[in-house]
Order: C-alpha cells, then sequence, then structure tokens
C-alpha cells in the first residue's frame, strides 16, 4: 500500500466526531427524545479532559458516560461537550474534547461509532462490547472477458448509452 499523503483516516474521524457534536448539539438544545440515549467512552488522560479526581483515579485511562435521563447542563462548543451527571448522589461536571472520544452509540438505533486515536499512556482501553463492522472496502468492478485491458494504449471515451438496458 502507498503512503496516504492526504489522511483519510483523519479526514473520516474528524467528520465521524462531527457526527457525534451534532447528536449532542441537538440533545442540548431539546433533550434526548424517545428512547434515545447516548453512551460515550472517552481517554481520560487526553489533554483537556475535565473531570474531578476521584474520577481520573477511579478511571485514569477510559471512562464510559451514558446520557439518558439523568444529566443536566450539556453544553456543546466546537471542540468540547461539557455535562453534569451524578456519582453516588454527587453531581460532577466533566468536560470532555472530541478528540478524547473513543466510541459512541445509541443504543437504541444500533448506532456505533469507534475511533481510532494514539493514547496518552497505556494502551489497554476497554473494548465496546459490540464494535461497529469495519467499513465496506470499494471493490472495482472486474473487467469482462472479452475486454482485455490494453497498457500500451491511452484511455477511451465510452459512452454511457452502451451499458443502459433498453
Amino acid at each position: 500500500m502507498s503512503k496516504d499523503f492526504i489522511g483519510y483516516q483523519a479526514l473520516v474521524d474528524k467528520a465521524l466526531r462531527g457526527v457525534v457534536r451534532d447528536a449532542l448539539t441537538h440533545a442540548a438544545k431539546g433533550g434526548i427524545m424517545g428512547s434515545h440515549h447516548f453512551g460515550i467512552v472517552f481517554a481520560t488522560a487526553m489533554p483537556g479532559v475535565d473531570l474531578p479526581e476521584f474520577l481520573r483515579e477511579q478511571y485514569p485511562e477510559a471512562m464510559k458516560i451514558i446520557l439518558q435521563n439523568q444529566y443536566a447542563n450539556l453544553r456543546v462548543t466546537d471542540d468540547t461537550f461539557e455535562v453534569t451527571l451524578s456519582f453516588n448522589k454527587m453531581p460532577a461536571t466533566i468536560t470532555v474534547p472530541f478528540t478524547a472520544i473513543l466510541a459512541f452509540e445509541d443504543p437504541s438505533q444500533k448506532f456505533q461509532l469507534a475511533f481510532q486515536m494514539a493514547l496518552p499512556q497505556r494502551q489497554n482501553l476497554p473494548v465496546p462490547k459490540e464494535p461497529p463492522p469495519p467499513p465496506a472496502k470499494i471493490e472495482p468492478p472486474e473487467s469482462k472477458p472479452d475486454t482485455p485491458p490494453k497498457p500500451d494504449q491511452p484511455g477511451e471515451v465510452v459512452s454511457l448509452d452502451k451499458f443502459r438496458k433498453k
């Protein structure tokens, strides 16, 4: 495989993190409706993650939060989200950069995203129970036996009418 000078994986990750941002923005504006709920796994040691020390001690590498019924003050910016959750009946505000998210799911829709990232500490993070399937590979169409490739000739223009059903 040749070197990817465009950085397709980074582009896909950025776009998919935008999906997470948009879902959280929707929830921040109007609440989480119906049976929707979000599971978010994030790396607690990533720069920009802000959480109480007792949570950082309990979850030194990664943490999963659920946003469903009992959350407050959900705020979303271009780069982070912030939410107040209750832990043992104590409210705690958590700030998470979108770059720290390892996985996002909405089980009510059977929707899951997993992100690739270099972790600042050990790589032994919990794996989501059901990781999403890898993206489907797009295979080039097979050439027909009656049209052998012509490597020494320039490309030719082909009319699409030849392939249309009549």
